[in-house]
């Protein structure tokens, strides 16, 4: 937990941001299992940590804009709960730790907010994401739950993402300890992959690391010889001689925040010429995107160089043809490169993700683009000293999207379709890092992941 002025200052910045009436922040809840004794690992909703650093489940937080207190509603554990789990800390003794000085009992807050509606006081509400908090915040404030994201307050959203967005030095170190901990869990995976080794084998092995040494992985680890998927949760191959394994794969600190890294590798750790090719184009995207970060630049603009230096790479192979600008302007560089080239990164590994991506990345100058594979950057606005966010480009054969494309005669004046349809079995190729942006320039957090093609056959040999 950060020191408690952190917390106290952050809900007064909140208030600043916001007119009046009161901020209602429910923590999670345990969530059952199989039975309902038996619980998945804990996880705090990222709002009520960053407002009361509560790591517990069961709390309401309410932050009263008008009358500048703020309260916490939760109840003392008994003596069965104790025989389970050990002496706990009461209510007040954690109010205590986060500078709240109004407590009460979990059930006093229905009392409290149905209260504060009937006076005809705003209330403001973030968008639930678990159908348990939309159940609770329907008993507590009395609205039914079908009616509940009527109530989401656009103005509340808008200040927690102004506070969120910018990290400051504490944060900065979290993310930084998570990285070390992503530091172990590649360069493990790289030296694990091996001709007749397992993917679930390597995915637990790195599993293990995160839980060992933090608060677990950040996200389900996507590990696979199948990299063209490219959110592949699927571990059931045994690795083969000629693949590329793709490890996407975080760590969350002691504090929930993230860590978010991909790295892809020849599996016996050798590139042979055709995946070599494939990876410096990559690897240029990646690196040169990064080189141009500083506040200012908008990250549409860095996705867009990323799929000009794909498009390019590309055609120098004989894969794509033409114009590379006009190419990229149309969109058929998204047969290889279909996604954003990043997102934002702090307490969630898609960073306030849940209030709304349009709200996180994009602003009235920056409106989503509806053009395939452009519409799934999820930051297109402008960078700022503060921000933390991914750089990942990439290049993927994916086998039914290049029939359809094929069939429909799609771009054919860029599209080689006879020369790409040799790569169909390649699977495909990503590279991430993490970057913070300062205030002239960037630094990309962490220690030193094996990035080039000669550092990751150098640790793989």
């Amino acid at each position: 937990m950060f020191p408690k002025e952190n917390y106290v200052q952050r809900r007064s910045a909140l208030r600043k941001k916001l007119d009046s009436g009161i901020v209602i922040l429910p923590g999670n809840s345990e969530s059952s299992m199989n039975y309902p004794a038996n619980a998945f690992r804990f996880r705090q909703d990222s709002n009520f940590l960053y407002f009361f650093g509560l790591d517990h489940p069961d709390f309401i937080g309410v932050i009263d804009i008008d009358d500048q207190k703020d309260y916490l509603f939760g109840d003392d554990l008994d003596m069965d709960d104790i025989i389970w789990m050990g002496p706990q800390p009461s209510l007040h003794e954690m109010a205590m730790e986060v500078g709240v000085d109004e407590t009460g009992p979990f059930g006093k807050a229905e009392e409290f907010i149905k209260g504060a509606i009937q006076k005809k006081r705003k209330i403001h509400l973030l968008p639930p994401y678990r159908g348990d908090t939309k159940l609770l915040l329907s008993q507590i404030t009395g609205i039914r739950p079908f009616n509940i994201d009527l109530w989401v307050s656009e103005p509340l959203i808008k200040a927690v993402i102004a506070l969120r967005s910018y990290k400051d030095d504490l944060e900065i170190q979290e993310i930084e300890f998570a990285m070390d901990i992503a530091w172990e869990m590649h360069t493990t995976a790289m030296k694990m992959a091996r001709t007749g080794v397992g993917e679930r084998k390597i995915a637990g092995t790195i599993e293990g690391i995160a839980l060992a040494r933090g608060n677990g992985v950040s996200f389900p680890i996507i590990l696979s010889i199948n990299g063209q998927t490219l959110h592949n949760h699927d571990h059931s191959n045994i690795l083969e001689p000629g693949r590329m394994m793709i490890t996407d794969a975080g760590a969350e600190s002691m504090l929930h925040y993230a860590s978010d890294i991909t790295r892809t590798v020849p599996v016996d750790g050798k590139f042979d010429q055709r995946q070599r090719d494939i990876y410096e184009i990559v690897l240029k995207a990646n690196t040169e995107t990064i080189r141009n970060i500083r506040p200012g630049v908008t990250n549409k603009n860095l996705h867009l160089m990323a799929a000009r230096i794909i498009t390019q790479g590309l055609k120098e192979l004989g894969i794509m043809k033409g114009n590379a600008d006009e190419a990229v302007s149309m969109g058929a560089n998204a047969l290889f490169f279909p996604h954003g080239l990043g997102h934002m990164m702090g307490l969630d590994v898609h960073d306030m993700e849940g209030l709304g991506e349009n709200y996180v990345g994009y602003n009235d100058e920056f409106r989503r683009s509806e053009q395939f594979g452009l519409a799934y950057l999820r930051l297109a606005k402008k960078l700022e000293p503060g921000f933390v966010f991914t750089i990942e480009p990439g290049i993927y054969f994916i086998p039914p999207l290049f029939k359809q494309w094929r069939k429909e005669g799609k771009f054919t004046e860029f599209i080689n379709y006879d020369k790409a349809e040799a790569y169909l079995d390649f699977g495909g190729i990503r590279i991430e890092d993490d970057v913070l942006v300062t205030g002239d320039g960037y630094r990309v957090l962490g220690k030193p992941i094996p990035k080039t093609a000669d550092e990751i056959e150098a640790i793989m040999s």
